[in-house]
């Protein structure tokens, strides 16, 4: 069997996650509860817990639970963070670094001030939103 011409997929790993998510506009990195966690202007949107095999970003709770049903492979809900709109990813059940970076910047959108949204109109609402 030949592998010439053949592709592997480009999982998202955390070092995708931490790359993405400090492109975003005034993200920092600061570690939290003994894990990396990612903020806009301060404000929480994502984190890399455990062993960094997932991703928790904030999600509307009705669009969480739908995810979650939908796609229980991919999205959960960690019992510690069902009462708050979060949710949780698999890196390895993602498509690509392209629906890391949609899950992450609707998460960052969540998070971010009105002047970052004003600001950064190419962030601005995912397409069908």
């Amino acid at each position: 069997m030949s592998v010439v011409g053949a592709t592997v997929r480009d999982m998202p790993d955390a070092e995708a996650v931490r790359r993405i998510a400090l492109s975003l506009p005034d993200t920092t990195e600061k570690i939290a509860w003994s894990m990396p966690t990612f903020r806009v202007a301060g404000k929480m949107f994502a984190t890399l817990p455990e062993d960094e095999t997932s991703i928790a970003v904030r999600c509307p709770k009705v669009e969480r639970d739908e995810l979650v049903l939908a796609e229980p492979e991919k999205f959960w809900i960690a019992d510690h963070e069902a009462q708050f709109a979060w949710v949780r990813a698999r890196l390895a059940a993602l498509e690509d670094e392209e629906e890391l970076r949609d899950i992450l910047a609707d998460s960052w959108r969540q998070a971010a001030p009105t002047r970052l949204l004003d600001a950064h109109p190419e962030l601005g609402l995912p397409p069908g939103a």
